[in-house]
């Protein structure tokens, strides 16, 4: 980036300049910033049914005609946006800015830009837009429980570049919290963060992940021969409608960031065997009256939290849907890779499905054990704890996944049976080394076929209250069935090796930038 704009993406953000909390921005306020700053367009960003970030440019030629795009948004093709859910005949829609989601385009200067929520023509939310479905089901658990949910995502992707030298080399899936110069691409991770988080201010931290591998063979030129490393970016807790938001706006960024200094990024679920996935975790924490709910006085997982891994558990399978959605998920989900394949839970275990982080429960203030000189202690206001989703990857439609979360922990603090349920689920050791338990245990989709199936005979859980429109649910349903991977792992185990490499690649590299 040029230094212009590294001063305009560390120096400005229109909650800096209006000194105002997003949530408070009116129209008044933006006209303000793009007065003071001679911001010369408006740039509308949406997301569509395939889960990416779109966008309309609108140069700004009036300070009426800016008034009126603020106020009422611009007009676009549904049927384009919304393919075999919206009519061609009668396909006009109206994406209408959201205030708080403003922010300055750090990569293009002169434009501040907007999250749209899309408007039938009758003046009514799109029942079929994933955001406004996560907005939907957010607002249920609140209405039947009293709770907020909060949810942050864990976005692991992988950055390919020229393999420039051999200089401080890495053994394959040996990248976990590496530093330069062993990671030959921190500076790009560096920009990536303080990106996101101008635009987003929802960053927890950022890192390298295992995965890491000096070249890739591939029959595709974009990756072939490319070294590739895995990083990963955490956001913090937020409710789970902003965190939608937050998930794809950051793939935008991460994209940009990459394409602009030369390289790839892709979310794939997985690049090559013997190389770690990449997930897209989800963690979630029940909230009332600006309390977390998730730990009981004494510290420990609280009644409302193991409701919540029963709700998790029940839908689990289903939630593949949105949140694995192309064959090569389903060559991440295999044991031993950090990646579950049954339907369990328990503490502080990354070969379960739902696991229990440390969440200071019990221990805090831990800096004074070790500078004994602060004598003051850091006074906690409210629990950390959460419960972590460990299914989904990069390949997730992140609006649609969270709003099945959301539903699914609606189900289980509302449901007596989600506490059993919970009990029955729960393991300790490594899961795929135990037959025993894994006999025992519910298995996830193995195909997207298979998730298909599932998703079709458990519908009623997503359409329940009107949340889910049927047309989403066949939509999703068909997508994933074109994948026609029925019995994917046993075709591949039936292959010679070189013949399952091949195609394992082919599975793996053909949705390389899905969502």
């Amino acid at each position: 980036m040029s230094k212009q704009r590294d001063n305009f993406a560390l120096t400005n953000s229109v909650c800096i300049l209006t000194d105002k909390d997003s949530s408070n921005l009116t129209r008044q306020d933006l006209i303000k910033v793009i007065l003071q700053e001679q911001i010369e367009r408006i740039t509308f960003h949406y997301t569509a049914l395939d889960g990416r970030l779109k966008e309309m440019k609108i140069p700004l030629e009036s300070l009426k005609h800016t008034e009126s795009v603020l106020a009422d948004g611009e007009r676009l093709d549904g049927s384009s946006i919304f393919k075999g859910l919206v009519d061609t005949g009668n396909s006009d829609m109206y994406i209408v800015p959201d205030y708080t989601t403003a922010f300055l385009n750090p990569f293009e200067y002169g434009s501040i830009d907007f999250i749209c929520r899309f408007i039938t023509p009758e003046g009514e939310l799109a029942p079929f837009a994933p955001d406004n479905i996560l907005q939907k089901a957010s607002a249920l658990l609140q209405k039947n429980s009293g709770y907020q949910l909060n949810a942050l995502g864990e976005l692991e992707f992988f950055l390919l570049h020229e393999p420039e030298n051999i200089y401080y080399s890495v053994p394959k899936q040996k990248g976990y919290h590496n530093s330069s110069p062993f990671a030959k691409t921190s500076e790009i991770l560096n920009e990536m963060l303080s990106l996101i988080t101008m635009v987003t201010g929802n960053v927890k931290y950022g890192h390298y992940e295992v995965g890491c591998q000096d070249i890739i063979n591939s029959d595709s030129i974009e990756i072939n021969g490319k070294r590739v490393e895995q990083g990963e970016i955490e956001f913090l807790p937020s409710p789970i409608e902003k965190a939608g938001d937050s998930l794809v706006l950051a793939r935008w960024i991460i994209r940009n960031v990459a394409y602009r200094n030369g390289m790839i990024a892709t979310f794939a679920p997985k690049l090559d065997e013997g190389l770690a996935g990449n997930g897209m975790h989800i963690h979630m924490a029940l909230k009332k009256n600006g309390k977390n709910q998730m730990v009981n006085g004494k510290g420990d997982l609280s009644k409302e939290a193991k409701k919540v891994i029963g709700g998790l558990c029940t839908y689990a399978d289903s939630l593949t849907a949105f949140g694995n959605t192309v064959s090569g998920s389903y060559l991440r989900l295999v044991p031993n890779q950090e990646a579950p394949t049954n339907v369990c839970w328990s503490d502080r275990n990354r070969s379960t499905l739902i696991r229990v982080p440390l969440g200071w429960g019990k221990g805090n203030n831990l800096a004074q054990k070790i500078n004994p000189q602060q004598q003051e202690p850091y006074e906690i206001k409210s629990s950390r704890q959460t419960v972590e989703l460990r299914s989904p990857d990069g390949s997730a439609n992140a609006h649609l996944l969270l709003a099945g979360i959301a539903l699914a922990v609606d189900w289980g603090v509302s449901s007596p049976e989600s506490l059993e349920i919970a009990d029955n689920h729960y393991v300790t050791g490594n899961v795929h080394q135990d037959k025993a338990i894994i006999s025992k245990l519910q298995s996830l989709p193995t195909s997207c076929s298979e998730s298909a199936k599932i998703l079709l005979m458990h519908r009623k859980l997503y359409e329940r209250d009107d949340i889910f429109p049927h047309s989403i649910i066949s939509y999703i349903a068909n997508q994933l069935q074109a994948e026609n991977d029925d019995n994917l792992n046993k075709r591949l185990l039936d292959l010679l090796f070189e013949e399952r490499l091949a195609e394992s690649r082919r599975i793996m590299h053909k949705d390389l930038h899905k969502h």
